[in-house]
């Protein structure tokens, strides 16, 4: 019931896909589903400060060695994905979750919603693999980025050390994201930074492992366009995908039902066994 509860707050409370919507208050926090968890604040290169909680592994879970940042989507706050990290951390994962500037109890960020993301993320995205490598010796520490997140996730794992990366629902090209809201709600704007005009040159840039999930109906974020970025890689950058059903807010929530979830953690724990993360955990 609580589970329930809680998912038709998210669903309330977000905002349509691209549409950057953040939310301050949080419907629900990691001990809300029996998670123990520490509150944090970190600080960006350029002295933003951000809220983030970092989550243990469930008890009596397996230890997997293995730390996960998790970069949200355009709505909400963190709390938006708190299904997902209780069942990495009952996976025996640990988790950070963080919030964008701008976002839940991060520092104030002036933000133009018609955006379809600001480059700062990508600076905050950095700041919180930092500090879950800092706070996790020894351990493999990778990224795991939800739409707008895997997009500016990719980005930070271009340029900072990253040991695995799961995107989930990812804009392979931004401009092509732009194009499909443009027809279908021409009466609204969709703006990209300046950045986005040399988005194309991050993903041959991510040198760890990689897994794409990617929802097979998803009309904004597509599976051909995923393929396409997959079939691009050099033979030395390990790359896999795994389709789901759905469309593009459905495939956003793979982790947590119970038709993909295993799914999905099956791929997870096979992109850690290939030698490159293997050898990091």
């Amino acid at each position: 019931m609580l589970r329930i509860y809680l998912l038709c707050l998210v669903l309330l409370t977000a905002g349509p896909a691209f549409a950057i919507k953040p939310l301050a208050n949080y419907w629900a926090r990691p001990d809300t589903l029996g998670l123990k968890y520490q509150n944090l604040t970190l600080t960006t290169a350029d002295h933003a400060h951000l809220a983030a909680w970092l989550i243990a592994p469930a008890a009596g879970a397996p230890s997997q060695n293995t730390t996960i940042v998790v970069a949200g989507g355009d709505s909400g706050n963190m709390a938006s994905n708190i299904f997902t990290a209780a069942t990495l951390a009952r996976a025996g994962y640990r988790v950070l979750l963080f919030d964008y500037r701008g976002f839940g109890h991060s520092d104030a960020f002036a933000i133009n919603q018609n955006y379809l993301y600001y480059p700062e993320f990508a600076t905050d995205t950095r700041a919180a693999l930092a500090e879950a490598r800092r706070r996790s010796p020894g351990q493999r520490v990778g990224l795991m980025g939800f739409s707008m997140g895997s997009l500016v996730g990719s980005e930070a794992a271009a340029t900072t050390r990253c040991d695995f990366l799961v995107t989930v629902a990812y804009p392979a090209s931004p401009q092509h994201v732009v194009a499909h809201y443009q027809r279908i709600r021409p009466e609204r704007p969709v703006i990209l930074p300046a950045e986005a005009a040399t988005y194309s040159q991050v993903a041959p840039k991510v040198n760890c492992p990689w897994l794409f999930i990617s929802g097979t109906e998803d009309q904004a974020t597509t599976l051909a366009d995923t393929l396409a970025v997959a079939k691009a890689a050099s033979p030395r950058q390990h790359r896999e995908i795994l389709p789901v059903p759905g469309d593009h807010q459905q495939s956003m929530g793979a982790f947590d039902e119970e038709a993909t979830g295993p799914r999905c953690l099956a791929a997870l724990r096979r992109l850690l066994a290939s030698p490159m993360a293997a050898s990091k955990g």
